[in-house]
């Protein structure tokens, strides 16, 4: 008779956290510990619209709404609008014909839309104005025949959908280390476009690289890079010099969350990590640690910033001082098909993305 080992998996047993007592001991700081805090961060507008359109989309139509993609990348933002009745889908084919689906706020091709309306799909374009303006740069230089590059990440959801706009026309170039891969119909006629939320240092040496190859490379008539990525990098490198450690509230699929670690690593930061939420912070970095810089991603509510702050006031990080870099107030339309809904419904409590003051939830 043959027996066969079956293998039991150890069940899990959480990390008991170490006290902040347990920590100082570990390690002494000299001087005082404080919490630099980045602003401006968190949610954009895009963002903003982006989430209150699905939100209105389930008040007015009810449940379920459906969502090609994650609205905006970041996990909390997600289960929550899923607890509301959002269901979140890969592809249009995933939706019942003649169902409601709301486009990400990181845009979709042409061919998308088409497959929307060949299957009968009711659709709102949360896509973010900024990304639109991208699209629209695409399409502009490609009915002129220009070769496009398009810097950011292959596979990255925006760039997919820009990407789309000129298919024959757009070539992704991914980073520096791609630059001498890019081919050329005519020196003469090329344009660069880049994703929106990539880190402003890296995409100009992109471009330093591309022009010293393409002397004759245009730029994009305004910065493609959006106005929230770049003052975040702004203010995670004004405060990264003073700072031990820098936690990054955002995602690991929110390219400007992870760009944001890189920015603080590159201009000073002792130490930088990226969390979702406050219970994943490791009492271990606290070691040895005075000054923490704290910031968060474009597409992360402020509540889930403000359980990291009270996490480090409990080990000693109760001196909180804002460090504020730039004023936002840019306020955007909600999508032009909810927004007659709304009209219709005499529902003025969100005609704008963008509260203004940074959300609570």
């Amino acid at each position: 008779m043959i027996s066969t080992a079956v293998s039991v998996p150890m069940p899990i047993v959480p990390r008991r956290r170490r006290t902040p007592s347990d920590v100082a001991a570990a390690s002494p700081v000299d001087g005082p510990r404080r919490v630099l805090l980045a602003a401006p961060r968190g949610y954009c507008a895009g963002v903003d619209r982006a989430v209150i359109a699905v939100e209105k989309a389930l008040e007015h139509y009810g449940p379920p709404v459906y969502v090609r993609k994650q609205i905006v990348h970041n996990v909390h933002v997600v289960s929550t609008l899923e607890a509301k009745g959002a269901i979140f889908v890969d592809e249009n084919e995933e939706v019942p014909e003649g169902a409601l689906v709301v486009f990400s706020a990181h845009g979709v091709s042409p061919a998308v839309v088409a497959s929307a309306a060949d299957r009968g799909l009711r659709t709102i374009d949360a896509t973010c104005p900024l990304v639109t303006k991208v699209h629209r740069e695409a399409v502009r230089f490609a009915k002129d025949d220009f070769d496009i590059l398009l810097i950011g990440h292959e596979g990255h959801e925006e760039v997919e959908g820009t990407a789309g706009e000129a298919p024959e026309h757009i070539q992704i170039v991914n980073g520096p280390h791609e630059v001498d891969k890019v081919q050329v119909r005519d020196p003469e006629k090329v344009i660069w476009l880049s994703q929106t939320t990539l880190s402003v240092d890296e995409t100009m040496e992109t471009v330093r690289l591309l022009k010293e190859r393409f002397p004759t490379l245009q730029d994009p008539p305004s910065d493609d890079i959006c106005y929230a990525t770049t003052n975040r990098q702004v203010a995670i490198k004004n405060i990264s010099p003073r700072a031990d450690l820098v936690i990054v509230v955002g995602s690991a699929n929110s390219s400007n969350s992870v760009r944001l670690v890189e920015v603080a690593l590159e201009y000073g930061a002792l130490a930088s990590y990226r969390v979702d939420f406050a219970n994943e912070v490791d009492e271990r970095w606290f070691e040895g640690v005075a000054t923490v810089g704290v910031t968060s991603g474009a597409s992360v509510p402020e509540i889930l910033v403000q359980d990291v702050l009270r996490l480090l006031a409990d080990y000693g990080y109760a001196d909180v001082e804002e460090i504020v870099t730039a004023e936002e107030d840019l306020l955007f339309s909600l999508p032009k098909e909810l927004r007659a809904t709304l009209k219709a419904a005499g529902d003025t409590s969100h005609a704008l993305g963008g509260r203004g003051t940074r959300p609570s939830n």
